[in-house]
């Protein structure tokens, strides 16, 4: 079979693999729609630290059409789901774990980043991992419901509440969700991005407010909209400096922060105003029991996704993808490679 794989800084190609063989607890799957992330593009450049080796089979945002499975097994998967892939493997034995955090497993593994990734034809994944979708929802549509999961579990985070005001920092694909998703959480979301062409869109999808700080204050235009109050809610989703300090000044006093964002660095932060408005400050890292409720606001158009997709393509493009992406960031939001025309 034909995989996307990448042999190491720059170098990504359409690759001969060999055809997955099921196991005891896992399901093939025939893939019939992949789409690119922004750590798929760090891997391509070589900038994934996370990535302990090359070469590596990419993808995790994956769907497709159950091939092969044990009919007695406890989850109800049977040949011919829809499904989408939960890239998340976890233990199941640690603490996190033992918490319902397996966003948090100690010894995670992503596919496509600390193991071969799901961007193939055929691909083999634990049965329990994979989570129905409807039969008539659009191939395309279906892997956003994984950057969805992230978005909304940010969201989550916050807990987020109908009629308060959220913060969003970074107008990128989990920014840019994350508003749509505050808006059908009747939530008031305002994107923070320093690139126009992105608040243009954003405005497009209906967000209500859009600021950019390098050509106005922000935390002045924050204040006017929230009235004086400030952000009841701010998620970081960009990873910059400038924009995880931000959030602590967009931030009303009690006001709730998620940081999704992952920045290449340490940040000094003001901890002495963060007890002072007594901030409440977390981490947002991936998402865990959240695909359902994502896959449903896809499907009923409660979050159009659909309108994060820059290109569809046929998956043998995929390589070439890589490259736009990564040599022109700011042209693209989703793309995703159809793989199997055939239902």
């Amino acid at each position: 079979m034909k995989g996307i794989q990448v042999q190491g800084t720059g170098k990504a190609s359409l690759t001969e693999l060999p055809q997955p063989q099921r196991k005891e607890g896992y399901a093939i799957i025939k893939v019939m729609a992949a789409s690119i992330c922004g750590t798929d593009v760090s891997t391509f450049r070589g900038t994934n630290v996370n990535v302990s080796s090359y070469p590596i089979v990419i993808g995790h945002e994956t769907a497709g059409i159950v091939e092969d499975v044990d009919e007695n097994n406890p989850y109800g998967i049977q040949k011919g789901d829809h499904v989408v892939l939960d890239p998340y493997l976890y233990c199941g034995e640690c603490y996190p774990c033992s918490q319902g955090k397996t966003n948090c497993c100690e010894t995670l593994h992503c596919l496509g980043v600390h193991c071969d990734g799901s961007m193939c034809e055929y691909f083999s994944h634990p049965v329990h991992m994979l989570r129905k979708v409807p039969q008539d929802m659009p191939w395309e549509r279906v892997p956003l419901a994984e950057p969805l999961v992230i978005s909304m579990h940010g969201l989550h985070t916050c807990r987020l509440k109908a009629g308060e005001h959220i913060v969003i920092i970074g107008a990128g694909a989990i920014g840019l969700l994350a508003g749509m998703g505050a808006l059908a959480y009747d939530a008031v979301p305002i994107i923070v991005d320093v690139v126009d062409e992105r608040l243009e869109l954003a405005r497009s999808f209906g967000i209500p407010y859009t600021v950019n700080p390098a050509k106005e204050d922000a935390v002045a235009r924050v204040m006017e909209i929230t009235k004086g109050r400030g952000a009841e809610c701010c998620m970081e989703a960009s990873g910059s400096d400038a924009g995880v300090r931000s959030t602590i000044s967009y931030a009303a006093y009690t006001g709730r922060i998620a940081l999704t964002g992952w920045p290449k660095h340490e940040i000094t932060l003001p901890t002495s105003l963060i007890t002072k408005k007594e901030l409440q400050i977390c981490g947002s890292r991936n998402g865990a029991g959240e695909f359902e409720e994502a896959i449903e606001m896809i499907y009923s158009g409660k979050v159009p996704a659909e309108k994060i997709i820059s290109k569809v393509v046929p998956y043998t493009e995929l390589p070439h993808m890589l490259g736009e992406l990564s040599e022109h960031p700011g042209d693209y939001l989703k793309v995703v490679g159809l793989f199997h025309t055939e239902a």
